[in-house]
C-alpha cells in the first residue's frame, strides 16, 4: 500500500465518529501532567537517536 492511501485512510479515519473519539481520548491523555512528561520523554528519545551517531 502506498504512503498516500495510507494517508488517505487516516485522514477518512479522523474524520469518522470513531476517530473523533479517539482523537479527543488522545488530548484528554496528553493534558495529564504525568502523561505530558512520558510522551515528552519519548518524543526527546525518539528525536536523539538520529543524532548519536
Amino acid at each position: 500500500m502506498s504512503i498516500f492511501k495510507k494517508v488517505a485512510k487516516v485522514a477518512a479515519l479522523a474524520k469518522s465518529p470513531q476517530g473523533r473519539r479517539a482523537i479527543a481520548q488522545a488530548k484528554r491523555y496528553a493534558q495529564d501532567p504525568k502523561n505530558k512528561e512520558k510522551i515528552d520523554r519519548v518524543v526527546n528519545k525518539v528525536k536523539g537517536r538520529g543524532r548519536s551517531h
